[in-house]
């Protein structure tokens, strides 16, 4: 039986195109034409004045932290609900990292808990300097709350929008909040150059000192001359070009991808306490981009000491059927190498964690691939009841 994967990249003859064009070109070591044109065309999309081509989502939140003063000495608040790069990306600046929970409707950012985390950290004295939010699953964060709250108090907003390209909030699109925000290009993203990450910014000197920094500090001579340290963050021109070919297609890539949504929704959403995260009641996701659709187990039909048992019987029964399945992410805060930073919570993510079953939702999937995913839910479910 063959094997649907969670989200599998896409490759076609218009990435075949550029990169083929690349190799050709001679632009073999990193840097090159494509490389410039990449970051100019995120640049536009994502509505803001500049971009920067770098190795990892990881590399651009390092350097977007730097640049906003996280260091030795200071506290920087950040999603709990992650992947361990945002948190990972705080530490390598020397600060220290207060995890802030999630709010339950769509696991991002709980904005209120965030404002009142950085008024209690300031009024015990601590330096505050920026705080990260993550936009979860290919949605925005609540920037039309978060970003003037912040501002009122002087604190920086770095955007983590890893798994974000292509949304948006407000008429914004995600990628253009806080004074920078990082892309992933990882595998299995929305749009992927195999490995990579784009930094973001409005300020052109903030692009110019990432820039530097991410080419090993080089001072500007004709010798290798360095005064102080950087790092090897730059991404290549055939990378670039594999991006290139993945950006002309992907709003048609997100409007697979919300298909499959569609389809999940329709066939899941009410089933044995099932719902689809962020949709429900007055909740809509028009703006997600739809990076990878997750349901939660719950409802009043169920004993709520049974979502965890039954979450994690979905993941093994999915799994077993040759079908990827996988948790929601295992909130920072009980990461045993976490575990020790302060932390603001209400209990959200993890609830989240415990009922939730992210599914198949790469834009190559069929419908009779995701029929298939739902046959398989739906089945093990009744097997449970």
């Amino acid at each position: 039986m063959r094997r649907i994967h969670l989200s599998r990249a896409e490759i076609g003859e218009v990435e075949e195109r550029y990169v083929l064009d690349a190799l050709r070109s001679g632009w073999i070591a990193p840097l090159g034409p494509h490389v410039d044109a990449f970051e100019a065309e995120i640049a536009g999309r994502c509505g803001v004045a500049g971009a920067l081509a770098l190795s990892s989502g990881t590399a651009a939140l390092h350097l977007a932290l730097l640049d906003a003063g996280a260091g030795p000495g200071t506290v920087v608040p950040v999603s709990t609900l992650t992947f361990a790069a945002s948190v990972n990306a705080v530490a390598y600046t020397g600060a220290q990292p207060v995890l802030i929970d999630a709010q339950e409707s769509d696991g991002n950012l709980d904005v209120d808990l965030v404002l009142e985390a950085v008024d209690t950290l300031r009024g015990e004295g601590a330096v505050v300097p920026v705080v990260v939010a993550v936009d979860l699953f290919g949605r925005c964060a609540d920037y039309s709350r978060l970003e003037p709250g912040l501002a009122e108090r002087g604190v920086k907003l770095v955007e983590d929008a890893a798994e974000a390209l292509g949304a948006s909030h407000g008429g914004r699109p995600a990628g253009g909040f806080g004074r920078s925000a990082a892309l992933s290009f990882n595998g299995n993203k929305i749009l992927t150059t195999s490995g990579g990450g784009m930094l973001l910014s409005n300020d052109e000197a903030l692009l110019a000192r990432g820039r530097y920094l991410a080419t090993q500090a080089r001072q500007p001579v004709p010798w290798y001359e360095h005064t102080e340290v950087g790092f090897n963050y730059r991404m290549s021109n055939i990378l670039a070009a594999l991006g290139r070919g993945q950006l002309e297609r992907l709003d048609d890539m997100i409007a697979r991808r919300r298909e499959i949504r569609d389809l999940y929704d329709k066939h899941l959403t009410g089933v044995s306490g099932i719902r689809v995260l962020g949709r429900g009641g007055t909740d809509r996701d028009e703006d997600d981009n739809c990076w990878l659709t997750t349901i939660v187990v719950e409802g009043p039909d169920r004993d709520p000491t049974e979502h965890q048992t039954v979450a994690d019987s979905i993941v093994g029964a999915l799994n077993t059927a040759e079908i990827e399945a996988r948790h929601v992410w295992k909130p920072m805060h009980l990461q045993p190498v976490h575990r020790h930073h302060r932390a603001f919570l209400t209990g959200a993510s993890e609830r989240l964690f415990e009922r939730g079953v992210t599914l198949p939702s790469g834009v190559g999937l069929t419908d009779a691939d995701v029929l298939r995913v739902i046959d398989a839910v739906t089945a093990h479910l009744e097997g449970v009841r």
